[in-house]
């Protein structure tokens, strides 16, 4: 939306010709972009803006979380790399034993391999079940304001009702989680005493075999364990990151006509930040004319 354009459509709707739900889906349009380009320029420029006082606080979280980050993808990296040799490990165990025991070492094989499946799942149950009770948590506390703001008896109660189902919703899904947990955990016990079993069928000469390759097995829970969580803090610690960029690109977008310091950080984008600028002033135009200013 130009200056033109909108002197136009503002002449257009002195004639009764209308077009609110356009205006306003352009704008949504158009913040969507600038969003867009906001965290790409944060993320471009943000190690050039040490300078610049106004985001000091983001700038220096930043190099904190970006330290943290690649720690975490050493860590990572580590991991993988115990991972794999414990798979190799476990691979030669198996290809060294004798061919009388290889029927129940294949179904023994195949046994761990639905433990390791089993594992992952009830890990993936804990971690549902830990974000429907964070989630649960925040709706209670919101329950508890909600009440403490009512200063009459009907103010909030429908949001304080539809809160109330949500508890319950959750508190269900929460009992159905745990008794997936239950049951996935009773799996592996039983797979376990299946695995047992098994075992006890080897021939003593196999049985150090047999402890390699279980040693091997725990090695690897514990590697895909340790990734799991260290994938879950990189990806969070990412997910902060990404915030402050977007601030740093949305703040200097704004001032770097002002601010020596932000022009010389985006000196690299002046042709991005001009459309930004455009796409700001387009979007105030539009939601001028959709009344919504």
């Amino acid at each position: 939306m130009t200056p033109t354009r909108y002197l136009l459509a503002r002449a257009a709707q002195a004639f009764g010709y209308v077009r609110k739900s356009q205006r306003m889906s352009d704008a949504a349009r158009e913040m969507h972009l600038l969003r867009e380009a906001e965290a790409y320029l944060g993320i471009s420029i943000w190690e050039n803006c040490k300078d610049i006082e106004n985001l000091s606080v983001e700038y220096w979280n930043l190099r904190k979380l970006k330290k943290e980050h690649d720690e975490l993808l050493e860590k990572i990296r580590s991991s993988e790399t115990e991972l794999e040799a414990a798979y190799q490990e476990r691979a030669q165990v198996l290809q060294i034993t004798p061919e009388s025991n290889q029927e129940l070492l294949d179904q023994r094989d195949q046994k761990l391999k639905e433990l390791e499946a089993l594992a992952a799942k009830r890990d993936l149950i804990v971690a549902q079940g830990r974000d429907v009770r964070r989630v649960y948590v925040g709706l209670k506390t919101k329950l508890e304001v909600l009440n403490q703001e009512s200063s009459r008896p009907d103010e909030h109660q429908g949001e304080i009702q539809a809160v109330k189902l949500r508890l319950e919703e959750l508190k269900n899904h929460f009992s159905d989680l745990k008794n997936q947990r239950i049951k996935v955990g009773q799996e592996i016990e039983q797979g376990d005493t299946e695995l047992d079993a098994i075992d006890e069928r080897l021939k003593n000469i196999k049985q150090e075999r047999r402890l390699k390759a279980s040693d091997s097995f725990q090695v690897i829970g514990e590697c895909n364990k340790q990734l799991s969580t260290l994938r879950s803090d990189a990806g969070a610690v990412e997910a902060q990151m990404r915030l402050l960029q977007a601030e740093i690109g949305r703040y200097v977008s704004r001032y770097y006509d002002n601010d020596p310091a932000c022009a010389k950080a985006s000196s690299s984008y002046r042709s991005m930040t001009d459309v930004m600028r455009a796409l700001r002033r387009s979007i105030a135009l539009n939601l001028r004319l959709s009344g919504n200013e």
